[in-house]
């Protein structure tokens, strides 16, 4: 199968490689310097999975390009921009895999796929992938895993139009012997996964600490004051969690990823705009929807924005 990784960074590197190793026909499309990277001495993976890795690289999603399969892992900030393009270049019926992190990213798909008018029935096609493998981009061409994790997608079964595009993408993943789980409510999955990451993400991104850091105070403290405020959004947009399952979830993916820096970090590093918009400002938009306020998340907003106002325009990035 043709496998399309669009975004290819960190994340994506990973996945295509996986994909790749399986003997799936992978092309991943990233930066100017990974690609040059990778076409130079191929992609090195480091930490859980070990080799490097002959796969093809491009820079940009050239017109007509034939695919099977799209994995979309750019940032969700870019991913307006790369599901508009991929709906003019790329077959309408064909699965597309969203593995931002971050909410309200399947309205963005859908308004691209419409837009374009490719296909009748977007939700058809698009597949929610909730992502916690994590993945560090030491240097161009060479990526680090630091941790386990898995994939999980919603079941095929109660996936409504979706279930075989589901299937396939599971079919893909599982040949690759990357760990899938299949649960009953993806969105419910999708706002799990934010907010523990607005508990991580944010204090290790402006601390400039590793995941593990967070199991101490004080960041510990804050960490686990941003969990209760998130859940709190949770809450309101009617995700009834509870706060013990929130707090296994928090310090279970700290312990497991504890020699990671965060996505929100690395993005810090590298001076290039985060997803704090599509995490904590989500949840920040929610919970005003209903006139409560969040004032911890609010002000550790204020101060990422401040520390990335001078970024790159972030139509110029990939995760």
């Amino acid at each position: 199968m043709r496998i399309v990784v669009l975004g290819a960074g960190a994340v994506g590197s990973l996945i295509g490689a996986m994909l790749h190793r399986a003997g799936e026909d992978v092309v991943l499309v990233g930066s100017p310097a990974h690609v040059e990277a990778i076409r130079a001495g191929g992609l090195r993976i480091e930490g859980r999975l070990e080799g490097t890795f002959a796969i093809a690289a491009e820079t940009r999603l050239a017109p007509g390009t034939s695919t099977d399969l799209v994995w979309f892992t750019v940032k969700t900030f870019d991913l307006a921009r790369a599901t508009e393009q991929a709906a003019r270049e790329l077959p309408g019926s064909i699965p597309w895999v969203l593995a931002q992190n971050g909410l309200g990213v399947e309205e963005v798909a859908r308004a691209a796929l419409r837009s374009a008018g490719r296909v009748a029935d977007p939700d058809r096609w698009l597949v929610r992938a909730v992502n916690t493998i994590p993945a560090t981009l030491v240097a161009p061409g060479i990526v680090r895993q630091p941790g386990d994790g898995e994939i999980r997608l919603a079941d095929p079964n109660h996936a409504g139009t979706s279930g075989p595009s589901v299937r396939l993408v599971a079919a893909s993943l599982l040949r690759a012997g990357v760990p899938v789980r299949f649960v009953p409510d993806i969105d419910r999955a999708a706002w799990r996964k934010a907010v523990v990451n607005a508990a991580i993400n944010p204090v290790t991104a402006e601390h400039d600490i590793l995941n593990g850091q967070l199991l101490q105070d004080p960041w510990r403290t804050e960490a686990t004051i941003l969990l209760l405020e998130a859940l709190s959004a949770a809450r309101l947009a009617g995700y009834d969690f509870s706060l013990e399952e929130l707090e296994r979830d928090l310090w279970e993916t700290i312990r497991a990823t504890a020699g990671n820096r965060s996505s929100m970090l690395q993005d810090v590093d590298r001076g290039r705009p985060t997803e704090i918009d599509s995490i904590s400002g989500y949840l920040l938009d929610t919970a005003r929807r209903h006139s409560v306020t969040l004032p911890a998340t609010e002000r550790i907003v204020e101060r990422i924005r401040r520390r990335t106002a001078s970024a790159s325009h972030p139509r110029q990035q990939r995760s």
